[in-house]
Protein backbone atom coordinates (compact mmCIF):
# COMPACT_ATOMS: atom_id res chain seq x y z
CA UNK A 1 0.00 0.00 0.00
CA UNK A 2 2.98 2.46 0.80
CA UNK A 3 4.64 1.49 -2.30
CA UNK A 4 1.45 2.13 -4.23
CA UNK A 5 1.49 5.82 -2.62
CA UNK A 6 4.35 6.23 -3.48
CA UNK A 7 4.33 5.46 -7.18
CA UNK A 8 1.05 7.99 -7.03
CA UNK A 9 3.10 10.65 -5.39
CA UNK A 10 6.34 10.01 -7.71
CA UNK A 11 3.38 10.40 -11.07
CA UNK A 12 1.90 13.89 -9.41
CA UNK A 13 5.29 14.98 -8.80
CA UNK A 14 6.69 14.77 -12.33
CA UNK A 15 3.54 15.71 -13.78
CA UNK A 16 3.31 18.91 -12.22
CA UNK A 17 7.37 19.34 -13.28
CA UNK A 18 5.99 18.86 -16.65
CA UNK A 19 3.45 21.54 -16.52
CA UNK A 20 5.99 24.26 -15.28
CA UNK A 21 8.52 23.28 -17.80
CA UNK A 22 5.86 23.65 -20.76
CA UNK A 23 4.13 27.00 -18.79
CA UNK A 24 8.16 28.34 -18.67
CA UNK A 25 8.61 27.42 -22.55
CA UNK A 26 5.41 29.10 -23.87
CA UNK A 27 6.32 32.53 -21.92
CA UNK A 28 9.30 32.68 -23.94
CA UNK A 29 7.86 32.00 -26.78
CA UNK A 30 4.96 34.80 -26.35
CA UNK A 31 8.27 37.27 -25.25
CA UNK A 32 10.16 36.89 -28.53
CA UNK A 33 7.55 36.68 -31.02
CA UNK A 34 6.80 40.44 -30.16
CA UNK A 35 10.17 41.54 -30.30
CA UNK A 36 10.10 40.31 -33.69
CA UNK A 37 7.03 41.94 -35.05
CA UNK A 38 8.34 45.06 -33.42
CA UNK A 39 11.62 44.45 -35.66
CA UNK A 40 9.80 43.97 -38.90
CA UNK A 41 7.25 47.51 -37.98
CA UNK A 42 4.63 44.91 -37.27
CA UNK A 43 2.12 45.01 -34.56
CA UNK A 44 2.78 42.80 -31.60
CA UNK A 45 0.50 39.75 -31.20
CA UNK A 46 0.93 41.08 -27.41
CA UNK A 47 -1.08 44.52 -28.45
CA UNK A 48 -4.28 43.03 -29.30
CA UNK A 49 -4.62 43.90 -25.35
CA UNK A 50 -4.22 47.18 -23.65
CA UNK A 51 -3.15 49.67 -26.04
CA UNK A 52 -0.51 52.42 -25.31
CA UNK A 53 -2.08 55.93 -25.44
CA UNK A 54 -0.19 58.20 -28.51
CA UNK A 55 -0.49 61.66 -27.29
CA UNK A 56 -0.06 64.18 -30.21
CA UNK A 57 0.33 68.11 -29.54
CA UNK A 58 -1.52 70.67 -31.65
CA UNK A 59 -2.55 74.34 -31.36
CA UNK A 60 -6.03 75.67 -31.33
CA UNK A 61 -7.85 75.85 -33.94
CA UNK A 62 -7.52 74.10 -37.25
CA UNK A 63 -4.02 71.91 -36.36
CA UNK A 64 -6.37 70.27 -33.26
CA UNK A 65 -9.03 69.97 -35.27
CA UNK A 66 -7.70 67.73 -38.23
CA UNK A 67 -5.30 66.20 -35.33
CA UNK A 68 -8.69 64.99 -33.60
CA UNK A 69 -9.57 63.75 -37.01
CA UNK A 70 -6.62 61.49 -37.85
CA UNK A 71 -7.25 60.61 -34.26
CA UNK A 72 -10.92 59.22 -35.41
CA UNK A 73 -9.54 57.50 -38.33
CA UNK A 74 -6.57 56.00 -36.21
CA UNK A 75 -8.78 53.93 -33.94
CA UNK A 76 -10.09 52.22 -36.96
CA UNK A 77 -6.49 50.74 -37.70
CA UNK A 78 -6.40 49.94 -33.47
CA UNK A 79 -4.40 53.21 -32.77
CA UNK A 80 -5.51 54.68 -29.67
CA UNK A 81 -4.29 58.57 -30.26
CA UNK A 82 -5.09 61.91 -27.76
CA UNK A 83 -5.00 65.18 -28.53
CA UNK A 84 -3.56 67.44 -26.41
CA UNK A 85 -4.17 71.56 -27.25
CA UNK A 86 -2.14 74.13 -26.62
CA UNK A 87 -2.17 77.70 -26.75
CA UNK A 88 1.33 79.16 -28.03
CA UNK A 89 4.18 78.21 -30.52
CA UNK A 90 6.76 77.05 -28.01
CA UNK A 91 5.47 74.55 -25.20
CA UNK A 92 4.42 71.82 -27.74
CA UNK A 93 8.17 71.38 -28.76
CA UNK A 94 8.93 71.50 -25.25
CA UNK A 95 6.66 68.77 -24.23
CA UNK A 96 8.02 67.07 -27.01
CA UNK A 97 11.27 67.27 -26.33
CA UNK A 98 10.52 66.42 -22.45
CA UNK A 99 8.90 63.32 -23.83
CA UNK A 100 5.44 64.91 -22.46
CA UNK A 101 3.97 64.08 -25.62
CA UNK A 102 4.73 61.50 -28.25
CA UNK A 103 4.48 63.67 -31.74
CA UNK A 104 3.42 67.13 -32.32
CA UNK A 105 1.42 69.01 -35.28
CA UNK A 106 1.23 72.80 -35.59
CA UNK A 107 4.49 73.96 -37.26
CA UNK A 108 6.56 74.84 -40.49
CA UNK A 109 9.85 72.53 -40.93
CA UNK A 110 12.03 75.76 -40.14
CA UNK A 111 10.41 76.38 -37.17
CA UNK A 112 11.33 72.88 -35.48
CA UNK A 113 14.92 73.22 -36.74
CA UNK A 114 15.09 76.47 -35.03
CA UNK A 115 14.16 75.34 -32.02
CA UNK A 116 15.99 72.12 -32.06
CA UNK A 117 19.03 74.12 -32.53
CA UNK A 118 18.28 76.75 -29.91
CA UNK A 119 17.24 74.00 -27.51
CA UNK A 120 19.86 71.17 -27.70
CA UNK A 121 16.41 69.41 -28.57
CA UNK A 122 16.82 66.18 -30.93
CA UNK A 123 13.35 66.53 -32.79
CA UNK A 124 12.88 65.58 -36.85
CA UNK A 125 10.12 65.75 -39.04
CA UNK A 126 8.64 62.70 -39.88
CA UNK A 127 5.67 63.97 -42.51
CA UNK A 128 3.86 66.93 -43.75
CA UNK A 129 0.04 67.94 -42.52
CA UNK A 130 -1.73 70.66 -44.16
CA UNK A 131 -1.05 74.14 -45.82
CA UNK A 132 -1.46 77.03 -42.95
CA UNK A 133 -1.00 80.45 -44.98
CA UNK A 134 0.26 83.47 -43.33
CA UNK A 135 -1.75 87.12 -43.86
CA UNK A 136 -1.91 90.28 -43.05
CA UNK A 137 -4.94 91.24 -41.70
CA UNK A 138 -6.81 94.24 -40.72
CA UNK A 139 -10.03 96.01 -39.57
CA UNK A 140 -9.20 99.24 -40.30
CA UNK A 141 -7.76 99.54 -43.85
CA UNK A 142 -8.70 97.29 -47.04
CA UNK A 143 -5.00 97.12 -48.54
CA UNK A 144 -1.93 97.50 -47.72
CA UNK A 145 -1.17 100.32 -49.67
CA UNK A 146 -3.75 102.02 -47.41
CA UNK A 147 -1.81 101.92 -44.31
CA UNK A 148 -1.04 105.23 -43.12
CA UNK A 149 1.92 106.62 -42.00
CA UNK A 150 3.20 105.05 -38.72
CA UNK A 151 0.97 102.53 -38.93
CA UNK A 152 1.26 100.03 -35.60
CA UNK A 153 1.45 96.51 -37.04
CA UNK A 154 1.57 93.68 -34.95
CA UNK A 155 3.82 90.23 -35.41
CA UNK A 156 4.34 87.10 -34.10
CA UNK A 157 7.38 87.30 -31.36
CA UNK A 158 8.71 83.98 -31.90
CA UNK A 159 11.70 84.10 -33.87
CA UNK A 160 11.00 82.49 -36.91
CA UNK A 161 7.06 83.38 -37.19
CA UNK A 162 8.34 86.53 -36.82
CA UNK A 163 10.86 86.50 -39.85
CA UNK A 164 8.14 84.43 -41.48
CA UNK A 165 5.68 88.22 -41.09
CA UNK A 166 8.64 90.62 -42.24
CA UNK A 167 8.80 88.53 -44.77
CA UNK A 168 5.26 88.55 -46.05
CA UNK A 169 5.34 92.52 -45.65
CA UNK A 170 8.10 92.62 -47.88
CA UNK A 171 6.47 90.62 -50.62
CA UNK A 172 3.86 93.24 -49.87
CA UNK A 173 5.81 96.10 -50.44
CA UNK A 174 5.57 98.05 -47.26
CA UNK A 175 9.06 97.64 -46.29
CA UNK A 176 12.54 95.85 -47.86
CA UNK A 177 14.45 93.21 -46.23
CA UNK A 178 18.25 93.27 -47.04
CA UNK A 179 17.76 88.88 -47.70
CA UNK A 180 14.67 87.14 -48.11
CA UNK A 181 15.32 85.28 -44.62
CA UNK A 182 12.63 83.71 -41.87
CA UNK A 183 15.41 84.58 -39.68
CA UNK A 184 14.67 88.26 -40.43
CA UNK A 185 14.17 90.92 -37.17
CA UNK A 186 12.45 94.25 -37.01
CA UNK A 187 16.38 95.46 -36.62
CA UNK A 188 17.32 93.82 -40.00
CA UNK A 189 14.42 96.36 -41.88
CA UNK A 190 16.36 98.00 -44.90
CA UNK A 191 13.62 100.60 -45.67
CA UNK A 192 10.53 101.53 -44.04
CA UNK A 193 8.68 103.70 -45.67
CA UNK A 194 5.68 104.20 -44.25
CA UNK A 195 7.57 104.05 -40.91
CA UNK A 196 5.41 101.58 -39.61
CA UNK A 197 5.38 100.69 -35.43
CA UNK A 198 6.07 96.74 -34.94
CA UNK A 199 4.47 95.41 -31.99
CA UNK A 200 5.28 91.76 -31.34
CA UNK A 201 3.45 89.75 -29.41
CA UNK A 202 2.09 86.23 -28.79
CA UNK A 203 0.86 84.52 -32.22
CA UNK A 204 -2.58 83.63 -30.34
CA UNK A 205 -3.27 87.23 -29.08
CA UNK A 206 -2.80 88.11 -32.72
CA UNK A 207 -6.44 88.12 -33.48
CA UNK A 208 -7.53 90.02 -30.34
CA UNK A 209 -4.73 92.92 -31.15
CA UNK A 210 -7.07 93.66 -34.10
CA UNK A 211 -8.67 96.33 -32.40
CA UNK A 212 -5.38 98.23 -31.14
CA UNK A 213 -3.42 97.87 -33.89
CA UNK A 214 -3.92 98.95 -38.10
CA UNK A 215 -2.77 95.43 -38.64
CA UNK A 216 -1.50 92.41 -37.72
CA UNK A 217 0.25 89.10 -39.29
CA UNK A 218 -1.44 86.02 -38.21
CA UNK A 219 -1.07 82.31 -38.85
CA UNK A 220 -3.91 80.48 -40.60
CA UNK A 221 -4.71 78.63 -37.12
CA UNK A 222 -5.19 81.38 -35.35
CA UNK A 223 -6.91 83.33 -37.48
CA UNK A 224 -9.38 80.44 -37.90
CA UNK A 225 -9.71 79.82 -34.03
CA UNK A 226 -9.50 83.89 -33.51
CA UNK A 227 -12.62 83.94 -35.69
CA UNK A 228 -11.62 85.95 -38.51
CA UNK A 229 -12.86 86.41 -42.04
CA UNK A 230 -10.13 85.57 -44.46
CA UNK A 231 -12.19 87.59 -47.27
CA UNK A 232 -13.09 90.42 -45.15
CA UNK A 233 -10.33 90.95 -42.71
CA UNK A 234 -7.58 89.50 -44.91
CA UNK A 235 -5.59 92.02 -46.93
CA UNK A 236 -2.24 90.39 -48.10
CA UNK A 237 -2.22 85.95 -47.94
CA UNK A 238 0.73 84.12 -48.49
CA UNK A 239 1.04 82.04 -51.56
CA UNK A 240 -0.36 78.80 -51.65
CA UNK A 241 3.34 77.83 -53.04
CA UNK A 242 5.36 79.72 -50.22
CA UNK A 243 7.24 76.29 -48.51
CA UNK A 244 6.73 78.00 -44.55
CA UNK A 245 3.33 77.07 -45.45
CA UNK A 246 3.83 73.57 -45.22
CA UNK A 247 3.22 71.74 -41.75
CA UNK A 248 4.97 69.18 -40.27
CA UNK A 249 4.64 66.30 -37.71
CA UNK A 250 7.08 65.89 -35.46
CA UNK A 251 8.63 63.38 -33.38
CA UNK A 252 11.55 63.04 -31.46
CA UNK A 253 14.71 61.99 -33.67
CA UNK A 254 14.69 58.52 -32.12
CA UNK A 255 11.60 57.80 -32.60
CA UNK A 256 11.05 59.03 -36.00
CA UNK A 257 11.03 55.19 -37.44
CA UNK A 258 8.29 53.87 -34.95
CA UNK A 259 5.39 51.82 -36.69
CA UNK A 260 3.04 53.10 -34.85
CA UNK A 261 4.27 56.92 -35.66
CA UNK A 262 4.88 56.67 -39.35
CA UNK A 263 1.43 55.17 -39.76
CA UNK A 264 -0.11 57.99 -38.16
CA UNK A 265 1.84 60.08 -40.65
CA UNK A 266 0.50 58.17 -43.46
CA UNK A 267 -3.31 58.90 -41.50
CA UNK A 268 -3.12 62.48 -42.30
CA UNK A 269 -3.14 62.08 -45.95
CA UNK A 270 -5.88 59.22 -45.57
CA UNK A 271 -8.82 59.77 -47.66
CA UNK A 272 -11.03 60.28 -44.69
CA UNK A 273 -8.88 62.91 -43.20
CA UNK A 274 -8.71 64.65 -46.82
CA UNK A 275 -12.57 64.73 -46.80
CA UNK A 276 -12.92 65.98 -43.08
CA UNK A 277 -10.64 69.26 -44.44
CA UNK A 278 -12.57 69.64 -47.77
CA UNK A 279 -15.74 69.47 -45.69
CA UNK A 280 -14.59 71.48 -42.58
CA UNK A 281 -11.98 74.37 -44.16
CA UNK A 282 -13.91 74.71 -47.93
CA UNK A 283 -10.16 75.11 -49.64
CA UNK A 284 -9.02 77.71 -46.75
CA UNK A 285 -6.89 75.01 -46.14
CA UNK A 286 -5.85 72.06 -47.82
CA UNK A 287 -3.84 69.00 -47.13
CA UNK A 288 -0.01 69.37 -47.68
CA UNK A 289 1.65 66.98 -50.41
Amino acid sequence: MKLKRFGILVIGLVSLMMLILTGCGGTEQKETKPAAAEAQGEKPACCSGEMKEIKIGATAGPHAEVAEAVAKEAAQHGLMVKVIEFSDYITPDKALADGEIDLNSYQHEPFLKNFAAQNNAELSPIGTTILMRMGIYSDKVKNVTELPDGAKVAIPNDPTNGGRALMLLAKAGVITLPENSFKATVQDIQSNPKNLKFIELEAAQLPRSLSDVDAAVITMNYVMSGGLDVEKQGIFLEDKSEPLAVMVLAARTKDKDNAEYKKIAEIFHSEAVRKFIAEKYKGTIVPAE
